[in-house]
This record gives structure tokens, C-alpha cells and sequence, in this order.
């Protein structure tokens, strides 16, 4: 892991593949999000963690063209995109997962990711074409599945998997979609311990040329698997840096005495 070398020296605008400058969002006068600037370094996992309340969520969802924000800016690709919706967002590039990906309960596994390969190639809507003319997808279809681990899940139906494999079914259909930022709301929420670390493995796969922004209850999770961590508290920014670094602050410290982690 570890941010790209783009040549430009570190803290080149080039390195950072999403900021935000000012990002406020106030809901009939409660400010939810203060203020926020926000830089995600190219080719790094990046968590945003904090206290219940904190934020997170509301920052996730003005990021991701969920929610408008009240102020500020937010810039993709040195792109200023605060005004692009959410559709646009992914075609770009930005994809959150677990929200936008396409799982059918009642569609296999195969099926399942062909779809999404489907509307990568804007032929989703194309039902009138005969089945065969989905055949040529079945290849990539093939390589993703397998690369998430359900090879022998194959033609199972997705309703029928378990939590932890839908997730990883999940993984397959937005890699698919061939996100250059992926946005992860909470992806270890209600798994084991034995598919938190299959879905922690996955994600330093996806991380490889990718980059990664997760929302993340689990600290184990953040600590294990993030390059750099964002603190938020009461809507606003309370520090930043390696997990060794924010987790002894004293600021931070005091912020998560008595309340969940989150």
C-alpha cells in the first residue's frame, strides 16, 4: 500500500484523486458536516472513522451525490464535480459500494455479475437480445467470480449464499463496473470473524491501482488495512494521520470515552 509515485513530489495536486474544500451540510440549522477538507491520496486505503454522530455518514453520502452539500467543493480527478450527480459520478469513475451494486436474489452468481457487466457496456436495458448475445460476457464474468472466491458458487442463486459471500458477490459486480475510487460504507457490518477477514483480504486486493475510501466501525479492520485514517467529530475534522498516530491522540482519545467506536 503506500501512495503512488506520480513525480510531481508529495502533496502535488496530481496525488490526491478526491478533495473536498470547506464541505458543509446543515439540516434546518444543525450543521451535520463543518467545514470538512478532505484529500484522498491516489492508490491508498483511506478510513474515515469517529464517534457515533460524528459525521461520517452525512460526509459518505455528499461525496457519493446522496445529499447536496450546503457549501464547498468537491474535486475528482482535479475536476470540480460538486454539482455532478450520482449516475455521472460512477461513470467516471467513483463508485460506492454496497449501495449501487446490482444483487439479485434471485438471479446466480453468474448472472448476478453479467448483469453489472451489462451496464457497464450500457446494454443493461437490451432484453430483447437473445440470450446467446450474453455469452461473450461470460468470460469476464468467469475471471471476477473467481477472483472474489465463488468459482464453485458459480451458478448458485445469490439469495441462497451466505452474508459474508453475498458481500463478496457484491465486490464482483462493482469491480465490474471498473472504479478507479472505491467507496466502502461500512463493509464489515454484521459479518463473522471468519468472513471479516476474507472481505479485509479482498479489499487489499481491490486496493491494488485502486484507491479506497471506507467508512469502518471495526477498528481492528482500520488499523490493519488503512494508510491513512480521518477523525471526525461533531461534523468536523479532529485529526488525521497513520492509525499508531491518531489512535494516541490525545484529542481522539477522548472523543471515543464512552461512546461506541465508529
Amino acid at each position: 500500500m503506500g501512495g503512488a509515485d506520480t513525480g510531481q513530489g508529495p502533496g502535488a495536486p496530481a496525488d490526491y484523486i478526491l478533495e473536498t474544500r470547506g464541505l458543509t451540510r446543515e439540516f434546518g440549522g444543525f450543521m451535520a458536516v463543518r467545514d470538512v477538507d478532505l484529500r484522498v491520496r491516489r492508490h491508498t486505503i483511506h478510513a474515515l472513522i469517529g464517534p457515533n454522530g460524528a459525521g461520517k455518514t452525512t460526509v459518505f453520502n455528499l461525496l457519493t451525490k446522496f445529499l447536496t452539500p450546503s457549501g464547498g467543493t468537491i474535486s475528482y480527478n482535479g475536476r470540480d464535480v460538486t454539482t455532478v450527480g450520482p449516475a455521472a459520478m460512477a461513470r467516471l469513475g467513483m463508485v460506492r459500494s454496497f449501495q449501487i451494486s446490482s444483487v439479485f436474489a434471485n438471479l446466480t452468481v453468474i448472472e448476478n455479475v453479467r448483469v453489472a457487466l451489462q451496464q457497464k457496456l450500457g446494454t443493461s436495458l437490451h432484453f430483447w437480445r437473445p440470450k446467446r448475445s450474453l455469452y461473450s460476457l461470460h468470460a469476464r464474468a468467469d475471471e471476477l467470480i473467481e477472483w472474489v472466491g465463488l468459482e464453485t458458487y458459480r451458478d448458485v442463486l445469490a439469495g441462497d449464499l451466505s452474508y459474508g459471500r453475498r458481500r463478496a458477490l457484491e465486490f464482483a459486480t462493482t469491480l465490474a463496473l471498473e472504479p478507479e475510487l472505491l467507496l466502502l460504507d461500512e463493509p464489515m457490518a454484521g459479518l463473522g470473524h471468519e468472513d471479516i477477514a476474507r472481505i479485509a483480504d479482498l479489499i487489499r486486493r481491490v486496493s491494488q491501482g485502486r484507491t479506497v475510501l471506507m467508512v469502518e466501525h471495526n477498528l481492528d479492520v482500520v488499523s490493519n488495512l488503512s494508510d491513512r485514517i480521518t477523525v471526525l467529530t461533531r461534523g468536523s475534522i479532529l485529526a488525521e494521520g497513520g492509525y499508531a498516530e491518531v489512535s494516541q491522540n490525545p484529542a481522539v482519545r477522548e472523543a471515543y470515552i464512552g461512546g461506541a467506536h465508529a
